[in-house]
């Protein structure tokens, strides 16, 4: 659907790198895209400090942009992005590839089913045993896993809230295992009326971490990895009344303790594709989609932004300071 016109790097290696796998033109400075007329959209992947100056700069110089997770650190960024995509007539798009993630689509799917019932919780883990010293540990750089991390679960649980409204939120961040001075451990709590909790843990000192996302519900639950989901629910056999005399067995004397035999649909599933192949190749058919034909825009830099305003809270609730 693509052709790749040009690429920026400041590394001398990748622009060569870029040049032999593409055919394509390479500059060390993004401000040269400026000359060109031929460009649809820009790609805006640098490091997460610079996602805001960067993409306010192509917007103004008319650019179509894409940018990467995070939109920003802040929310008053990402409104003053999505003001000048508007007042420069064109388009602005965030990379939320994992909205379309094989496994997180089935979900919804059992969701929207309502064969579930009411759902009452929902538990996002994206957390592994793992240590890093990268620029992802710079608050400098607005790293730290609530950013880097955290915007493919946050983004599935405000989905699944379906408001545009401030949940409640109460979150905690703390450096566990990482060389800097951004957040590592994050704990997430989200409620809205009406609505399930949801709970995001991204942390890298859970060396057991069995799944992706739990869903807690009426008439069962969900289990799901990247690759595996299973799922299952009961009849609707009524729920017995209220019994307050002791319970006890046939033989009117025993005690007895609350016990019945449910009929349980189960299920389970692989999947092929993930996140990173799958969602990504649906997240670009989309946004050619809505550039070519109108189509409307999946991920909406307004539903993003308030997922920013979330994280912009966790971060006031838990402050940390930048030491590097």
């Amino acid at each position: 659907l693509f052709n790749v016109v040009a690429v920026v790097d400041w590394m001398e290696a990748r622009r060569e790198k870029a040049k032999k796998e593409f055919g394509c033109d390479v500059y060390e400075d993004y401000r040269e895209l400026f000359n060109r007329d031929d460009i649809d959209f820009v790609v805006n992947s640098t490091f997460s400090y610079e996602h805001y100056p960067i993409t306010m700069d192509l917007l103004n110089h008319k650019k179509n942009v894409l940018v990467e997770k995070p939109f920003s650190k802040y929310v008053m960024e990402c409104e003053n992005m999505i003001k000048a995509a508007k007042d420069n007539g064109v388009k602005l798009f965030v990379f939320q590839q994992s909205h379309f993630a094989p496994y997180y689509e089935k979900v919804k799917e059992i969701i929207n089913s309502g064969k579930l019932g009411k759902v009452f919780e929902v538990h996002f883990q994206f957390s592994g045993f793992s240590r890093r010293w990268d620029w992802q540990c710079s608050n400098r750089f607005y790293a730290g896993n609530l950013l880097n991390t955290c915007p493919h679960p946050m983004e599935m649980a405000l989905d699944l809230l379906d408001t545009y409204d401030m949940p409640t939120v109460n979150s905690w961040l703390k450096i566990t295992n990482s060389a800097g001075d951004a957040e590592d451990y994050v704990k997430v709590i989200l409620t809205y009326p009406d609505k399930p909790l949801m709970q995001i843990d991204a942390k890298p000192i859970d060396a057991y971490s069995d799944y992706n996302i739990k869903v807690c519900a009426e008439k069962g639950s969900i289990k799901a990895t990247a690759t595996h989901i299973q799922w299952k629910y009961h009849n609707d056999k009524p729920l017995p009344k209220l019994h307050l005399a002791p319970l006890c067995k046939e033989d009117g004397i025993t005690p007895a303790y609350c016990s019945e035999k449910l009929e349980w649909n189960e299920f389970e599933e692989d999947f092929d594709g993930t996140a990173f192949d799958v969602g990504t190749r649906k997240l670009y058919e989309n946004l050619y989609d809505h550039i070519v034909n109108g189509a409307e825009l999946v991920i909406k830099p307004e539903k993003v932004a308030q997922m920013i305003r979330v994280m912009e809270l966790c971060h006031a609730q838990n402050p940390l300071p930048t030491l590097y």
